[in-house]
């Protein structure tokens, strides 16, 4: 018992040390924190299958006590490498660093100093031969060997990552290993084929500068990068994307020239192996059905216990995060699983600064910096050093409204006291909670293939977008191409908490077709708010506020494995689930949803004529085409109620 005691209070006094240590830690001393607190070591784990995995291990000078393992494994590199370089800042925030913690970093396999071929999301393997590995292998090798060789662990272990970290912190979960207690997947992906490089089957051409990032062949350690993005010739991405045409003509920055010794000749080939996947698999297929990891959630123990964390104007991955609570939830209530969604764009609940913003809008300061101390903190410590009880004192969801600007804790996520409301697109392009009249009527648009609807007003290129989630929608409510239905000005404040799924009747001329559905906050005319974050031409006055939005490739109306093309002229059902959001419409504002076709460079080019494949279309496909869409089109919008 003398002994327990004392390992107690040799933790609270090495907590107290690390935080006094904060106190007044001025920018250099910060930045030596980790240098004079820490010791790093390199190490290569063995994983079943032979392949060694460079590890880096940081551990607390103070060997008094022992200490639990936060864990990050990574394709993006655990650099710097070498003795004596060091990070200036580990683990999720500052006060787990402070704190003290074991921060260890890990390569995956086929990634900068790690040993094998990388594979982009690679398959989990279910039933595994002996020897064979795979990312949950790994994640659980990686551990074992962890706790069994650093000293002064406490043998619990969590994991974290933001983004494809994220993705690697929830793989870490499925069959987990026993000694991990908690992981925090945050903006994590679960299935290419509907977050980052599509959204329900179209491709996300704004994401073309990052291809080679993940495409890139490697077959042995390096300290260095491997891959270069391809070089736009111009800094308007939407005249570049235009001027290029079809997609495949994109193949030529992805392409080498090779000796063809056969014929001794030079051959153009395609090397880049995630581009091939890209336009060699247009469909949900197996390919991509294999790389999902949301479909193997049931397969979380309930000793692991799991805080998701999103941005609810992510623009690269907001379904991840969302489908993977939901999985998890659908296993029972033996799991302690939560939700933490905040006003953030992707990954910005990490840093430090201490105003909030995305892009021109303003949410509020101290956003990030509450969740760091008060809810992650709080998660890992509860977990890693605590009780580890259900009892950990946060919420089951802990969601930012972001019309409010305000939190809000529930004990589930979507609340109990929502309810459905539909709206229809009525002919007067009003929003209505009725479908006006008996008559069906038509609202019609051309959608020019020559002249797609931009995604953002900014003349640039980006190498993923991130802005355009908070733009004001303006420019693209005043062009003919675009259907603009909205209520009158609210009464009353008008809560969304949920999913949105838009029900459309529409038709076109030809045989193909996006659809392309906005949810938007429009601000009122009179309003005196302002931020020093608008774009000079902006002022808030009218601010038409994009709250979610969403893209259906019409091919896949019915099925994302088996496409099928529209009957020309012919009224068709296309139902366009938008993620979840969590908004207040205040009083005074107005509920506005915008319907288009194009959405440019942001989605491809639909060539509006139906092609097997439209990574292979050619230039004769693509064709201008009236598009209609019918007054018994509805929206269904999930509403909180008192």
């Amino acid at each position: 018992m003398r002994k327990k005691n004392f390992k107690l209070l040799a933790s609270f006094l090495t907590i107290l040390f690390f935080i006094s240590c904060n106190s007044s830690l001025d920018k250099n001393q910060k930045e030596n924190f980790v240098l004079e607190n820490y010791t790093k070591k390199e190490v290569y784990i063995t994983m079943r299958d032979g392949i060694k995995l460079h590890t880096t291990i940081y551990s607390p000078k103070n060997t008094s006590t022992d200490y639990p393992i936060l864990m990050q494994r990574t394709p993006y590199s655990s650099k710097p490498y070498g003795k004596g370089k060091m990070k200036t800042k580990i683990g999720p925030n500052k006060h787990l660093m402070m704190e003290g913690n074991i921060m260890v970093y890990q390569d995956v396999r086929g990634r900068w100093m790690s040993e094998g071929v990388y594979d982009n999301m690679r398959a989990f393997i279910t039933n595994k031969k002996e020897n064979e590995a795979d990312e949950v292998s790994d994640s659980y090798d990686t551990i074992d060997w962890l706790i069994k060789n650093i000293d002064n662990n406490n043998g619990n272990v969590g994991t974290w990552g933001i983004s494809y970290p994220g993705h690697y912190a929830t793989v870490s979960t499925i069959n987990a290993h026993p000694a991990l207690k908690a992981s925090s997947p945050q903006a994590c992906i679960g299935d290419f084929f509907f977050d980052d490089f599509h959204h329900n089957g179209a491709f996300l051409l704004s994401y073309f500068k990052a291809i080679s990032l993940f495409g890139t062949y490697k077959d042995k350690p390096t300290d260095s990068p491997w891959y270069s993005s391809p070089k736009m010739e111009s800094k308007d991405q939407y005249q570049f994307f235009l001027d290029n045409g079809p997609l495949k003509n994109l193949n030529k920055y992805f392409q080498y020239d090779k000796l063809d010794i056969k014929t001794s000749s030079i051959k153009s080939t395609v090397d880049d192996f995630f581009w091939k996947e890209i336009i060699e698999h247009p469909n949900y297929d197996s390919l991509w059905k294999s790389k999902g990891i949301i479909q193997h959630l049931n397969k979380v123990p309930p000793t692991v216990a799991t805080m998701i964390v999103g941005g609810w104007f992510d623009a690269e991955d907001l379904y991840g995060p969302l489908e993977t609570y939901k999985a998890i939830e659908q296993n029972g209530s033996d799991h302690y699983n939560t939700l933490v969604f905040g006003p953030w764009d992707h990954g910005k609940w990490a840093k430090e600064t201490i105003e909030n913003s995305v892009g021109n809008y303003y949410f509020g300061d101290s956003i990030s910096l509450r969740f760091q101390k008060k809810i992650e903190t709080t998660f890992f410590n509860h977990f890693l050093k605590g009780k580890g009880d259900k009892n950990s004192g946060l919420p089951e969801a802990y969601v930012f409204d972001s019309g409010k600007k305000e939190w809000k804790s529930y004990n589930s996520w979507p609340p109990k006291n929502i309810k459905i409301e539909k709206f229809f697109l009525n002919k007067e392009q009003n929003l209505a909670k009725k479908h006006l009249g008996k008559l069906i009527n038509k609202i019609q648009f051309i959608s020019d293939i020559k002249h797609p609807v931009p995604y953002s007003e900014d003349i640039k290129t980006v190498f993923t977008p991130r802005k355009y989630m908070t733009d004001d929608q303006r420019f693209t409510a005043r062009r003919p191409d675009v259907l603009v239905f909205e209520t009158d000005v609210l009464n009353e404040d008008f809560t969304l908490a949920g999913d949105i799924l838009a029900k459309l009747k529409v038709a076109t001329t030809g045989t193909a077709a996006d659809w392309v559905v906005k949810v938007i906050d429009v601000h009122p005319l009179d309003t005196e708010e302002n931020n020093d974050k608008l774009q000079n031409h902006l002022k808030m006055s009218n601010y038409h506020l994009m709250v979610r939005s969403e893209v259906l490739r019409g091919r896949f109306r019915n099925s994302f494995e088996n496409p099928e093309p529209f009957i020309p002229n012919k009224k068709t059902s296309v139902n366009i689930k938008l993620q979840d959001v969590f908004h207040t419409f205040k009083k005074g504002h107005k509920l506005q949803v915008q319907v288009q076709s194009t959405w440019f460079p942001l989605i491809d080019l639909n060539p509006q004529t139906y092609v097997d494949n439209i990574y292979k279309a050619e230039k004769k496909d693509f064709k201008t085409q009236t598009h209609t869409v019918f007054s018994d089109s509805n929206i269904e919008f999930s509403v909180l109620k008192n």
